[in-house]
């Protein structure tokens, strides 16, 4: 009779975005396949590459090419689908909940890793959960593209009375809230593609729709520098946006948004792009935080939690270059560029704490940032240098395809772009998402709608 060899140590990630993605791959390349077990929870069975979302919604990009198969990406990894309401650092177990929410499970580990990621911020603006439309998820781009087609649709076949008229042009108005690169890329680009579509009403043009992009701070895409963001702000002004800065919403309802400078806007659409904040399992684990983020060493490890690592938008990360030799200072931005290094640094330590390797702190410079404005219009700020027109455009594409982790997804984006060059612009409805799934209240809480009430006190033992 033969014996079973000693069980293999378990790491458990949860969170399949950037910064779980990269530390999985990193495992598998540094860890032998009897070294150890490797299991992810999440709730979906892809990486979405949430950058390139802005092109979903106006329908440049198709949906599927920028979600990347981890089950086809990380084949050593057991892929759990669903979200962790609860960890027992004491236990050493997480307890995870079905997508349906119908069932649970606990789930044991060796080494635990957490890269929740984010959702968007909540704001008590009375109305804009029920009313408003958040830009983070596949689904959401896809309302959002279909929306403001029906949107345009009704009004093309509103009656020429004085009712219809009013009711026109609160069809045609969007109002986007947050300035920063999902608000300032959804308006920029989605007013483009309706240039091209824009034969498909017999009474309604691109021209006819008014947008309204809204933000509390004093300049556009701040991450870009002030250099950038104002040639960005002059670009959407001569486009003819009603750029509205250190203004915010006060109310919103079905018919209207009412905003701090004293005006409201009728519209029926209004996107909701003001922030994002650590994911909700954050604040139930009873560890230190900071501003929001969970607490970290420089190498990526949890204070007072053994063997627990955290990276990316949930972990307030030290900034190590842009501290320099202060004993303080900032945190790495919560970007997809820090996650994804993140990612690479936190698989390195969980394998040198299996033994394999060395651990390392966490440096990274930032390689810079970058905004596609629909057309041949962009911004960037590759490695210092600021670029504008169609040179920040081949630089934007080309780093969008670098970033992409898989071929065959780059292949695919490369080739809607240029599809969409030459072959006339898709301007069909799907009409597949529902309208509450799409809503801000969702994108803001949906760990808690999903989960119901967590354990909390389980949470915090250890």
């Amino acid at each position: 009779m033969t014996t079973g060899g000693p069980a293999r140590p378990r790491v458990v990630v949860v969170g399949g975005g950037f910064a779980g993605f990269y530390a999985l791959r990193r495992l598998e390349r540094l860890l032998a396949p009897d070294a150890a077990e490797l299991v992810l929870v999440n709730p979906t069975d892809y990486l979405l590459y949430s950058p390139l979302l802005p092109e979903v919604a106006t329908g440049v990009v198709e949906a599927r090419h920028i979600a990347v198969s981890l089950r086809r990406m990380l084949p050593r990894v057991r892929l759990v689908l669903g979200r962790v309401e609860d960890v027992d650092l004491a236990a050493r177990t997480v307890t995870v909940v079905g997508r349906t929410g119908g069932t649970r499970s606990t789930l044991g580990w060796d080494r635990l890793a957490l890269a929740p990621g984010s959702v968007t911020r909540r704001i008590p603006v009375p109305g804009v959960g029920e009313h408003g439309r958040a830009l983070k998820k596949l689904v959401e781009a896809v309302f959002l593209r279909d929306h403001l087609l029906e949107q345009l649709d009704l009004a093309d076949a509103e009656p020429d009375t004085v009712e219809g008229r009013a009711e026109r042009a609160a069809l045609l108005t969007v109002v986007a809230v947050g300035a920063g690169y999902t608000g300032t890329e959804l308006v920029a680009q989605t007013q483009r593609w309706l240039r091209t579509i824009q034969g498909r009403w017999s009474r309604t043009s691109a021209q006819d729709v008014r947008w309204v992009l809204v933000d509390l701070a004093p300049t556009v895409l701040p991450e870009l520098g002030p250099e950038l963001g104002a040639r960005a702000l002059d670009l959407l002004r001569r486009r003819g946006v009603d750029v509205r800065l250190e203004v915010s919403v006060v109310s919103a309802d079905e018919r209207a948004v009412r905003l701090s400078d004293g005006t409201t806007v009728p519209t029926r659409t209004l996107v909701w792009g003001a922030g994002v904040v650590a994911h909700p399992l954050v604040s139930e684990l009873g560890l230190p935080t900071r501003n929001g983020r969970l607490l970290v060493e420089p190498d990526l490890s949890v204070p007072g939690a053994p063997d627990v690592w955290a990276a990316g938008d949930a972990a307030a990360v030290p900034d190590l270059v842009a501290r320099g030799t202060a004993a303080a200072g900032p945190d790495t931005p919560p970007t997809a560029q820090h996650a994804q290094r993140q990612g690479t640094v936190l698989g390195r330590n969980i394998a040198a704490s299996l033994g394999v390797g060395s651990p390392t702190a966490y440096r990274h410079r930032d390689l810079g940032l970058v905004a596609d404005l629909g057309g041949w219009d962009a911004v960037a700020r590759p490695l210092g240098v600021a670029l504008t027109g169609p040179l920040a455009k081949v630089v934007t594409r080309g780093y969008h395809l670098w970033a992409l982790p898989s071929t065959a997804n780059r292949v695919r984006v490369a080739a809607d772009w240029l599809f969409q060059t030459v072959l006339p612009p898709e301007s069909t409805q799907l009409s597949v998402v529902r309208e509450e799934d799409a809503r801000t209240a969702v994108a803001q809480g949906v760990a808690a709608e999903l989960s119901g009430p967590r354990r909390s006190s389980a949470s915090r033992s250890g």
